[in-house]
């Protein structure tokens, strides 16, 4: 294990120091701790089912992991203590802060594309690209590697290779007949939750940098590439909320078909999503070191984890500003006049609206003889 970080100590290479200021460890820490309640629920039961990692470890013969393995081996740079120097040194103090005793591989691979990965089967390894690597400040990366290493003590390595492979077998499979939509549903159901698992694994990255800022500047530059100048926090936050509330139904469809084939949450909604749990009780309570451990994993319940995880989704359903989700709120309370609100979702409330009633023909006239509305000639605009 690594020396305290709170020392400041040049790295070997003596490339960068690791910051003097002291951040919070926390030994023997669950990643219950901070996954996100969908995420949590999912690999508490995964996690139940007896050689269930076993099983599948077993099958990676059969997985491209030995070939990716091979790949970064052969054709990157691995991180070290000769290599990289500064990023090894990150890569100890993340580990040390979450008590991740078996240090994984890390390999920095030429790709302009700024990006980073856990995956492995036996043995995760780490690999962050050149254009991450040259757009990110110190505290920026650090935060990125902190959210690499929860990848790995959640054990999201493990599945993120079962998703590569069958993402890659529902391409070679495609030419038979429902074949394909069976892998397909499958990778849907996976891709949905390793979205959970990256805002779990952000959540990790704070846990380790402890500087939301820099958590915040990180996830605007993949946005926005490296202007920070020409950039501001508040007016990106502004744009999660907006895109959570835009539009009608048309808009709310359109958003869930955007984010299907995606394996990362868009960039936006990951910031709000991580300024939220950072000012929540449950992160204050653990950076107190109130915090679930290792040695209690064993005892949690699949039935509470699936039952927080329904509250989770419930209370979003409950505060959510998106017009589907409204619609859904006004259908489980009952709400009178579900067709007019359903037609406002779509067309807005400023939409062309038609009489549900006709007048009979021969009591038809230009309006009542005293002037007034006569009731029942339909809904009218609100």
């Amino acid at each position: 294990m690594p020396n305290d970080p709170s020392d400041s100590t040049e790295s070997s290479g003596g490339a960068e120091k690791v910051p003097s200021r002291t951040r919070k460890r926390f030994p023997g820490i669950s990643s219950r701790a901070y996954e996100h309640p969908a995420d949590r629920s999912a690999l508490v039961a995964l996690r139940k089912l007896t050689g269930f990692d076993t099983a599948f470890k077993a099958l990676s013969g059969l997985l491209p992991e030995r070939s990716l393995r091979l790949l970064f081996l052969s054709d990157s740079v691995r991180v070290s203590d000769q290599q990289f120097a500064h990023l090894h040194a990150m890569l100890l103090d993340a580990c040390y802060i979450l008590d991740l005793e078996k240090v994984p591989s890390m390999y920095v691979t030429q790709d302009p594309q700024p990006n980073a990965m856990c995956i492995g089967m036996d043995a995760p390894i780490i690999v962050v690209t050149t254009g991450l690597v040259e757009l990110l400040d110190e505290e920026e990366m650090r935060a990125v590697v902190g959210h690499e290493v929860g990848h790995a003590l959640s054990g999201h390595a493990v599945y993120r290779t079962i998703l590569l492979f069958l993402t890659n077998l529902a391409v070679r499979v495609s030419w038979i007949p429902l074949g394909n939509l069976a892998i397909l549903a499958i990778v849907t159901a996976l891709r949905e939750w390793f979205r959970k698992s990256e805002l779990s694994a952000d959540r990790a990255g704070l846990l380790v940098g402890q500087d939301l800022q820099a958590s915040m500047r990180g996830l605007m530059k993949i946005a926005g590439g490296n202007h920070l100048h020409e950039m501001n926090v508040d007016a990106f936050l502004e744009q999660a909320d907006e895109y959570e509330a835009a539009g009608d139904l048309r808009d709310s469809v359109l958003k869930i078909m955007n984010v299907l084939p995606r394996s990362h949450p868009f960039t936006t909604v990951r910031a709000a999503e991580l300024k939220k749990w950072a000012a929540s009780r449950d992160y204050q309570r653990l950076m107190d070191g109130h915090y679930p451990r290792r040695t209690e994993d064993k005892d949690t319940s699949v039935y509470d984890s699936f039952k927080e995880s329904a509250n989770h989704y419930a209370e979003n359903v409950k505060t959510s500003k998106d017009p589907l989700m409204g619609l859904i709120r006004d259908i489980s309370t009952g709400a009178g006049d579900i067709g007019g609100k359903l037609r406002n979702k779509f067309t807005g409330p400023g939409g062309t609206q038609t009489s549900t009633q006709e007048r009979p023909a021969d009591t038809e006239r230009d309006g009542p003889e005293d002037g007034q509305d006569r009731p029942g000639n339909g809904p009218r605009a609100e």
